[in-house]
């Protein structure tokens, strides 16, 4: 069986981010088989080591899976030297345990954001190799034509190195602007602001509506919901093993 260092194995465990992990060995909270470490990666091998958190048998928590309606403005990480608003504002008092966003969406863009504590599936669903496409709904301030769109498909090249969609065409019009539907089978920072840049056209707004064959549908803004057993199969990437209750949380 295979060790790894103790942050990661909590982190692994679903009860906190690394980070947060790393911060609770350093300030002597966490111990291994009775006897307190103050060394991240000190080696843990699980099923095996008795791991506690301020004197509690760290168990494995409740795999949670949740879908979130991401509004424009917020920062999609858990906090901001900035100061500026992050997506957790969307799950104050829900009581919730640690949850980790499953990708990305940046400040201005919105639409279906994934959160869970299960590290395993979600470097799967973020895995370009093995993660679902994710479609998007982008405004643009021009009317591209065909060629345009042809382009997007093909790729282009830009200062990040070369971008493309996987596919791209034109949903509606207007006198100045168009929405267009954008499907990727990567998502790489910025991207598609990136990719439109690149060929002179600038966004307008950008939604997020689905990922793989899980759909924003009418979920209100701000607002989040639970993913079930058919909401995960239409991901494609059904979780390694079932969720299990909370042996014991730590704080």
């Amino acid at each position: 069986m295979r060790r790894h260092g103790v942050a990661r194995t909590l982190s692994k465990l679903g009860l906190a981010s690394r980070t947060a992990a790393t911060a609770w060995v350093l300030d002597g909270r966490v111990a291994v088989n009775g006897r307190v470490v103050r060394d991240p990666e000190f080696p843990v091998l699980q099923g095996r080591d008795q791991v506690a958190v301020d004197g509690r048998p760290a168990g494995t928590a409740e795999r949670l899976y949740l879908a979130l309606h991401k509004p424009r403005g917020l920062v999609t990480t858990t906090a901001d030297e900035q100061g500026r608003d992050t997506v957790y504002r969307c799950f104050d008092g829900a009581g919730l345990p640690w949850l980790a966003p499953v990708g990305r969406l940046d400040k201005a863009s919105e639409g279906l954001l994934l959160f869970s504590n299960d590290p395993e599936w979600a470097a799967r669903i973020t895995d370009p190799a093995t993660g679902p496409d994710k479609t998007y709904h982008v405004q643009v301030d021009a009317v591209p034509p065909p060629a345009l769109l042809a382009r997007l498909v093909a790729g282009v090249d830009v200062a990040a190195g070369r971008l493309a969609a996987k596919s791209a065409t034109l949903l509606r019009t207007g006198s100045r602007n168009a929405w267009l539907g954008i499907v990727l089978d990567e998502g790489r920072n910025r991207h598609i602001r990136r990719l439109l840049e690149g060929v002179g056209v600038g966004v307008l707004r950008l939604i997020r509506v689905a990922i793989g064959g899980l759909e924003l549908g009418e979920l209100p803004r701000g607002q989040w919901r639970r993913l079930d057993a058919n909401d995960l199969a239409k991901l494609g990437a059904p979780p390694a093993r079932p969720g299990r209750s909370v042996l014991s949380k730590a704080p």
